[in-house]
């Protein structure tokens, strides 16, 4: 496979880092990669790995203050941030490979961010893979939250307030060192503004999910203690495509692509490609 790099301008004029993985004969299809809070487009060489053999391009980029893109790290002003720079990256993906099926697979707060995106431009796309979706707001955050989050996003935007557990992503100890000491995956507090505007789309996703309309499949381990394994569901249950698919992976972590099963899921992900390209 070939493998290219480079940067584009993104929201206030960031430069944001792009890869791509083109397979060596024709190409049938194009994944894009949107990846997860506080990670990077290069974590997601599994899902490279398998399918640019196949024939499909992979396309992925490193959002604002996030692995080899410019910004202060998490910081944001608005959740638009992410989308209008995925907007930009989309043109120029399209401009790259014309005419070919456009696929957009969201991991975690990836999947928030491609809800979010196909509110409003879903047409775009033959279909979405969405994983662990970061959609629905855990039992265990209480209004009192929500409302401390708010303030805190404006007196303090930079605050941080949440971390995430890395023994949480994988049942396998390789992938959970590799994150922990990847130097392009953030290890800090998640700011309070980035927080309350996650809050905000995932509010804004929930009560619009009925809009999603195009073919989709969501997976999701039965065991995620990153993000509530119910918004899977309610994803599935609330859309408004005929074709959606839903797949609930027993015993598995946060990351079913880096679980030692993710045979299984990948499976199913080829299978479900293979029937809508």
């Amino acid at each position: 496979m070939k493998h290219i790099e480079g940067n584009f301008k993104g929201v206030r004029n960031a430069d944001i880092f792009y890869q791509a993985w083109l397979p060596e004969g024709d190409v049938k299809a194009v994944l894009l990669l949107v990846h997860g809070l506080g990670e990077h487009s290069g974590r997601y060489m599994n899902h490279v790995n398998r399918f640019v053999p196949l024939g499909y391009a992979a396309y992925g980029l490193d959002h604002i203050g996030h692995g080899k893109s410019e910004g202060q790290r998490e910081v944001i002003d608005r959740f638009t941030d992410f989308t209008s720079t995925l907007a930009t990256y989309y043109e120029r993906v399209k401009g790259w490979q014309p005419e070919k099926p456009i696929f957009i697979l969201g991991h975690s707060m990836g999947g928030l961010i491609t809800c979010t995106y196909l509110l409003d431009h879903q047409a775009d796309f033959k279909g979405a893979i969405i994983s662990a979706p970061l959609i629905k707001i855990g039992e265990n955050i209480s209004s009192m939250t929500i409302t401390m989050g708010k303030v805190l996003s404006r007196v303090a935007p930079k605050a941080g307030v949440l971390a995430v557990d890395a023994s949480a992503i994988s049942h396998d100890p390789e992938v959970v060192k590799a994150y922990a000491n990847d130097p392009l995956v953030f290890h800090g507090k998640t700011p309070a503004r980035l927080a309350a505007e996650m809050l905000k789309a995932m509010m804004h996703v929930t009560a619009e999910t009925d809009k999603i309309t195009l073919p989709f499949i969501v997976v999701q381990g039965s065991q995620d203690k990153l993000v509530d394994p119910g918004g899977a569901q309610m994803l599935y249950d609330k859309a408004g495509s005929k074709d959606k698919t839903l797949k609930i992976y027993e015993g598995l972590y946060h990351e079913v692509h880096n679980e030692p099963e993710r045979e299984v899921m990948f499976k199913d992900l080829e299978s479900w490609l293979a029937a809508h390209v």
